[in-house]
């Protein structure tokens, strides 16, 4: 038996691809720099071993799994090189490893980890299954019947894959260091339609993923009439969102999800129609009700009166739906967004996008642009971007008793980088103004 050495084990993939072998039985520890990341947690909690970044970690018989962050340069790559270790990178891996299972790929530019997420659980309440979301959770069974992971497009990493079905959310520029266009983008989905070995199921809503061509089978979902499977009749309720599912125009089923916000219902469709395509009974697919989220994507808490959201959002049509979903839940509270940017060449892409994105939320404070480990640093400032939202404010991290003025209402941080720290800074500052 080998055992599986991870370099960059914190990374939210490599974590949960670290758990996933771990709750298979194989030997797993990894490597990382010594930073808090919200991922370790999980990791800690299994007993999987975090050493920090050195040659040392890495012996012969291992076999070594990188992080796609991680250049060639990186130490312990280049002794695992030495020393003629297996060696993967993570989507290389990933690829391999699939297929033992029925597989399903998660993939699109927005909503890939929600719909993991909410397949995950529902398959898991009725199958043995084994997951992989983009969160850093990580499920392995022995008996999996079967494997549901997000697949992800950046550098055509997903071309790694060849699942039997595949879920498309959407299509949209993003990656701007790396996708040239929409075509760009719009080429590397056809190129993984291509790899899928049984069917489709995509929103047929988008207008991107009706260009795709395909040899198997494709399934549509959507609010259009034109779908195999629409939405109709959405009603708000307090416990979240219920709609009626009309398959090829013929009544279905009624759901209910403890979200709000038409792309959470999208979502909801996916897996409904992926589901009732593999003959799994519509009283079992009910379980989406008590889906309870996944990592980072609207997870909310109530301090002091104040509703405070955790996003992830980090695109312009991210942050419109985030702020959509907090509109629904709380349709009398007042919504200032505290938002961080990650990567310059994403803001500078979609600066004005971004301005049109925010000024939705009745309040706007900015963070320093995160630089990702790709770019260290861009001709733009936070600067150009508050110039185009008009009343937002800088918010600096030992300043952020400021937000404590918003009484009653929903305060939603988001971001790829470290807007957690922000997060983390002004919830010390309310629990000191409590005591005090």
């Amino acid at each position: 038996m080998t055992t599986y050495h991870f370099i960059g084990i914190k990374g939210t993939g490599m974590s949960a691809l670290a758990q996933i072998l771990h709750d298979s039985g194989e030997k797993v520890q990894g490597s990382d720099y010594e930073k808090n990341f919200f991922t370790q947690e999980a990791l800690e909690e299994k007993q999987i071993p975090i050493l920090a970044f050195s040659e040392s970690n890495i012996k012969k018989e291992f076999t070594v799994i990188a992080g796609n962050a991680f250049s060639d340069e990186h130490i312990e790559i280049q002794e695992a090189k030495r020393l003629g270790c297996t060696f993967y990178r993570y989507h290389e891996f990933l690829g391999e490893w699939l297929k033992q299972y029925t597989s399903i790929a998660v993939t699109g530019a927005h909503g890939k980890t929600s719909t993991t997420g909410l397949l995950a659980h529902v398959l898991d309440e009725t199958f043995p299954i084994s997951y992989l979301i983009g969160d850093g959770t990580g499920n392995g069974h022995v008996d999996s019947q079967y494997f549901v992971f997000e697949a992800c497009e950046y550098r055509r990493h997903f071309l790694s894959y060849e699942p039997d079905y595949a879920i498309m959310t959407n299509i949209d520029f993003d990656h701007p260091d790396y996708f040239t266009s929409l075509d760009d983008v719009v080429d590397a989905f056809q190129s993984m339609a291509d790899r899928v070995k049984k069917c489709i199921i995509a929103c047929g809503d988008d207008e991107e993923l009706q260009k795709i061509h395909t040899k198997v089978p494709v399934i549509y979902y959507g609010f259009a009439a034109t779908n195999d499977f629409q939405a109709q009749n959405v009603q708000e309720t307090e416990n979240g969102t219920q709609f009626d599912v009309f398959v090829r125009n013929t009544y279905y089923e009624t759901f209910t999800i403890p979200m709000y916000g038409n792309h959470h219902i999208l979502n909801a469709l996916s897996v409904i129609a992926i589901c009732h395509y593999e003959g799994i009974q519509a009283a079992d697919i009910k379980n989406l009700s008590t889906f309870k989220g996944v990592k980072r994507r609207f997870s909310e808490k109530e301090i002091a009166g104040q509703v405070i959201i955790d996003d992830y959002a980090h695109h312009p049509r991210e942050i419109t739906a985030t702020i959509e979903s907090a509109r629904k839940k709380y349709p009398n509270k007042q919504i200032a967004a505290v938002f961080q940017p990650h990567t310059f060449t994403r803001t500078k892409t979609f600066l004005q996008e971004f301005a049109d994105s925010l000024n939705e939320a009745d309040h706007v404070y900015l963070c320093d642009i995160f630089g990702s480990a790709r770019e260290e640093s861009g001709q733009l400032s936070i600067n150009d971007l508050q110039q185009l939202i008009s009343g937002s404010e800088i918010l600096e991290l030992n300043q952020t008793e400021v937000l404590q003025q918003f009484k009653d209402s929903v305060l939603i941080f988001m971001g790829a980088g470290d807007i957690q720290k922000f997060q983390k800074a002004y919830e010390e500052t309310l629990k000191n103004s409590i005591k005090n």
